[in-house]
């Protein structure tokens, strides 16, 4: 009887361990595109080298792009990394690319961004 006790806290402990550090992925993937925790469609930006830590849409084009904000508890988790923006704050990125939502997409599923000034790209999984 000891022994069963002993297991099942045991086991006990390893869930609640296991669900403590489970971290949420910062985007998911729905009809073959990122998508923030709101359901909208996540962007990259051409003019953003990949891997170089680094956004160049700041500004005027951040306020018509916003970054996909993380928090400073936040940490990087596989194929998301965090870049610190210009202002310090900072920002996902996916594989290497920071990520932005646009201002003209209206409701979760909208991909209005697709292709603007033939630089901007819908985030792809």
């Amino acid at each position: 009887m000891k022994i069963k006790h002993l297991l099942s806290l045991l086991l006990a402990g390893f869930v609640l361990t296991a669900c403590a550090t489970t971290e949420t992925a910062p985007a998911k993937a729905a009809d073959g595109v990122l998508t923030g925790s709101n359901g909208m469609t996540l962007y990259t930006f051409d003019k953003d080298a990949a891997d170089s830590g680094k956004s160049v849409c700041n500004g005027p084009c951040a306020t018509n792009w916003p970054p996909l904000m993380a928090a400073d508890s936040d940490k990087a988790d596989g194929s998301y990394s965090i870049i610190t923006r210009d202002d310090g704050k900072k920002q996902w990125a996916y594989k290497g690319k920071p990520l932005y939502f646009w201002i003209k997409d209206q409701k979760a599923g909208d991909k209005t961004g697709e292709g603007v000034n033939n630089v901007w790209r819908t985030a792809k999984p």
